[in-house]
């Protein structure tokens, strides 16, 4: 039989789709797998399509590893450098009298 894709499929459609393929499910990453339902299975061994044996483990993970731009939702806090504040007005020149006597 052959790996179904389980890639982007949360917890509880990947648990549905192994074992409608007779394949059992291993998270190492969350201990708390048969609890977990709406995270979404970023990586998977053996790949889809993988010719295994009935009954045969595929391990699923829910976050990238350490190196692999890890971390889930990203990064969220403002970025360096900042533009100034002030808007158009720091960018006009001074208002200036058309008018003054030169002297």
């Amino acid at each position: 039989m052959r790996v179904p894709r389980l890639v982007g499929l949360m917890a509880v459609d990947a648990r549905e789709t192994a074992e409608a393929r007779g394949v059992f499910l291993a998270a190492p990453d969350r201990p708390d797998f048969d609890l977990t339902v709406v995270d979404y299975v970023v990586r998977q061994y053996p790949l889809p399509g993988s010719e295994v044996p009935r009954g045969a483990v595929v391990t699923v993970w829910f976050d990238l590893g350490e190196g692999e731009g890890g971390g889930g939702a990203g990064v969220r806090e403002p970025r360096l450098p900042q533009p100034p504040s002030g808007g158009l007005q720091r960018e006009l020149d001074p208002p200036h009298d058309p008018f003054a006597l030169l002297g």
